[in-house]
């Protein structure tokens, strides 16, 4: 499903002129505000008032919580807590994202910026002077994202009703959280619904609803990434239909089980359940190199700025997915924690800067850049989300004719792999318009030492002309497929010289130190058996 959607054509006869769309809300989260902002970008004209609910907790109220907390998880609950605290003292204070970076749309500032967009943050969702603010604005359509439950008095004000997103399948389930429950009771299928609200819980009228398979390496925070997505297409689509009059609601179905929040008890259960099923990384050879990666990072860390080397780690991804394990993917979650990881504590770099800087500088915080090879459709469907996210520049080496043609790499032919579904160039546009770099990965995947030097002319000549006609750009950068040393030889290189390319990228390993040479940037490949610290020691260049 598209994250970036096309303006809409509306029918005329159907349109509502400037809509007034109030958005109820407990957390103006990354999440939320992509949910609303897809929505501004594909109708125009909106007027929008966002209420975000934060009561003001008093000493006896936080005590009551604790207490409550405590009689449903038992002693567990003091070392979370604990835990809670220390990670909320001791968390690094991010930079805020530039315009240049991809994300910057979707972040805390750029919305705040958008003068069609009103925010009230309030005591209480449900009192008099917030519902008199809201009837005030007299909203056409409500949205709940994230809402506490809603009272009558306050879902009923806009004139067409309140829509609430809820990551779930219903009735089958109501409550909370998002793939928990499906996860727990093995259920393949992972659902997602638009609903109008009433007086009962996730009960309303269905207006639109999606599924989501299960994979084979699945992950609780995986599924609920994929299910962000999900919800941001579904809203906007449902919101859509209700503006022109074309939305069919259908009643849910008798049954269904609600439930509720899982005990810390429970958590633990499915992280063991889901450990021994997808067989994590977790043996004691695996602390015990993890114990001597941390000690590297730190030792790096410690190190005076002028004791360190200047250096540029480029990092090499092939697929983000949870359908497989091998040496070319990592899982959706394991890729957002490293993006997270990248965000804290390293300083990333597109690629556009990494090869107009001859000279490398020493910086504070380790220099890193990523990039991707081939093409594969999960890289927007699942990798681009959680870029966007993080404020992370990427950059997309892609083989042209593969993708012109929906073909079948050729390595995944040798591994009798299942066709892979790769991106296509509507897709990459939409990539290239979020602040992404595409390159060229040769028409066909190709060998460039072992071809014919006129088969390597003319796929390095081609795949350029196809990537500056698809998307419009001028310079472009060339990543050799397969990316040893014996895949380039020098009179090949020259080949990609006069051609035309801006650079040329291996993928041997190593790390740039020093300086940059633009016709033999090295990266290092990521792939599933990378530890968070494993993943940290390879940033630090080692």
């Amino acid at each position: 499903m598209d994250f970036v959607l096309e303006k809409i054509a509306f029918d005329s006869a159907r349109k509502m002129e400037n809509p007034k769309i109030v958005v109820l809300t407990g957390d103006l989260s990354y999440a939320v505000r992509r949910g609303i902002l897809r929505i501004n970008q594909a109708i125009p004209d909106i007027s929008w008032l966002i209420v975000i609910h934060s009561p003001v907790k008093t000493f006896k109220v936080l005590l009551k919580n604790q207490w409550r907390n405590l009689c449903r998880n038992g002693l567990r609950w003091i070392p979370y807590q604990l835990g809670e605290i220390f990670k909320l003292v001791f968390s690094i204070k991010l930079e805020p994202l530039t315009i240049t970076d991809p994300g910057y749309y979707y972040s805390q500032e750029a919305f705040q910026s958008y003068s069609n967009i009103t925010i009230l943050t309030v005591p209480d969702i449900h009192g008099a002077d917030t519902l008199e603010a809201i009837q005030t604005f007299s909203p056409n359509l409500g949205i709940s994202l994230a809402a506490p439950i809603l009272k009558k008095a306050l879902f009923s004000i806009p004139k067409l009703g309140t829509l609430n997103l809820h990551k779930g399948k219903l009735p089958d389930f109501r409550g909370m959280p998002p793939a928990f429950w499906e996860l727990w009771n093995d259920i393949d299928l992972v659902g997602c619904s638009v609903h109008w609200v009433d007086e009962k819980l996730d009960s309303g009228a269905v207006v639109k609803e999606h599924t989501i398979q299960k994979q084979p390496f699945s992950t609780l925070k995986g599924l609920q990434l994929s299910l962000d997505e999900v919800g941001c297409d579904l809203m906007s689509s449902a919101v859509k239909a209700v503006l022109e009059n074309t939305a069919q609601a259908v009643p849910q179905t008798a049954g269904g089980k609600t439930y509720r929040k899982p005990t810390l008890e429970q958590i633990n259960s499915l992280n063991r359940k889901m450990q021994a099923k997808l067989a994590l990384p977790g043996s004691l050879l695996r602390y015990l190199k993890d114990s001597i990666f941390f000690t590297r990072v730190c030792y790096q860390r410690w190190l005076p700025v002028s004791l360190k080397k200047p250096k540029i780690v480029v990092l090499l991804y092939h697929r983000v997915s949870d359908d497989t394990r091998d040496n070319l993917t990592v899982g959706i979650e394991q890729f957002d924690r490293q993006m997270a990881l990248l965000r804290r504590h390293y300083h990333v770099l597109s690629i556009h800067e990494l090869i107009h800087d001859s000279n490398i500088k020493v910086s504070a915080k380790p220099m890193v850049c990523v990039t991707f090879d081939d093409g594969y459709l999960d890289n927007y469907e699942n990798a681009v989300p959680v870029l966007l996210k993080h404020g992370i520049p990427a950059a997309f080496f892609v083989s042209t004719g593969i993708i012109d043609r929906g073909d079948v790499f050729p390595h995944d032919i040798r591994r009798q792999n299942p066709k892979l579904p790769v991106m296509t160039w509507q897709q990459l546009r939409i990539m290239r318009d979020e602040g992404f770099t595409i390159g060229s990965h040769s028409v066909n995947h190709i060998d460039c030492a072992s071809e014919a030097e006129e088969t390597v002319r003319y796929e390095l000549i081609q795949s350029l002309m196809d990537v500056r006609r698809e998307l419009g750009l001028q310079e472009v950068m060339f990543a050799y497929p397969y990316g040893g040393r014996h895949h380039m030889t020098p009179q090949r290189l020259q080949l990609v010289k006069e051609a035309g390319y801006a650079a040329c990228l291996s993928a041997y390993g190593g790390v740039n130190i020093n300086t940059i040479d633009r016709f033999n940037i090295v990266r290092s490949g990521i792939h599933y058996e990378f530890s968070d610290w494993a993943f940290r020691n390879r940033c630090e260049g080692y």
